[in-house]
């Protein structure tokens, strides 16, 4: 699907027309640059390679160098391909915040924040304090029981266990666009992405 790289500015909250409190995302979404134009004849397939965010040329390599050269634009931080554009774009051109509108909905990808090393009542709900079962009984916080004895001898893929949580790819889909505010690049949509503030993030329609 046809969208654009932006960076998470933080949250707030605006009132709609009935006067209802809703909380919102704030986002810079673009302007993106075309670095480069699939096509079905020489890539087989059809899509867009956006660059987003600028950087220093001594902080890139010479390959990339002159992948931006080609596109005669300045070096960029972040790329990423889409599909499905219904406009034609050329080598070069802009992409901004104006291909979204307001009251529709779009998906937004990012990669979630990190918890580090939780344990099963922070990582999976776990209750924690109650009934002294299953295998939980002087331990106020222990998952319990996370199998049977000599059948099946083993535990099960799957078995919500303590570990890493966070830092994930999620993708939150049908977020409503409440304002598009094109003069400052910025896109206000109802409700929370994943990431931290300033985190990179895809707006797919």
């Amino acid at each position: 699907m046809s969208g654009l790289i932006g960076k998470k500015i933080g949250m707030t909250s605006i009132f709609d027309e009935s006067g209802k409190n809703m909380p919102c995302t704030v986002i810079q979404a673009g302007p993106c640059v075309v670095t480069q134009v699939r096509t079905q004849d020489t890539d087989g397939y059809d899509a867009l390679q956006l660059g987003f965010d600028d950087i220093s040329a001594k902080n890139s390599n010479k390959a990339a160098e002159g992948h931006f050269k080609k596109a005669n634009t300045s070096t960029k931080r972040k790329l990423v391909e889409f599909k499905g554009f219904e406009s034609e774009f050329k080598l070069g051109d802009t992409v901004g915040v104006d291909l979204f509108s307001e009251g529709e909905f779009v998906d937004i990808t990012g990669t979630s924040k990190g918890k580090g090393f939780q344990g099963v009542v922070k990582r999976h709900g776990f209750s924690g304090v109650g009934q002294a079962t299953h295998g939980q009984h002087n331990r106020l916080r222990a998952p319990g029981s996370i199998g049977a004895a000599s059948y099946p001898a083993r535990v099960f893929k799957g078995m919500r266990m303590a570990g890493r949580m966070g830092n994930e790819r999620v993708t939150v889909q049908n977020l409503r666009v409440l304002k598009v505010v094109p003069e400052k690049n910025l896109i206000v949509v109802k409700g929370c992405v994943p990431g931290h503030k300033n985190g990179y993030i895809l707006i797919s329609k």
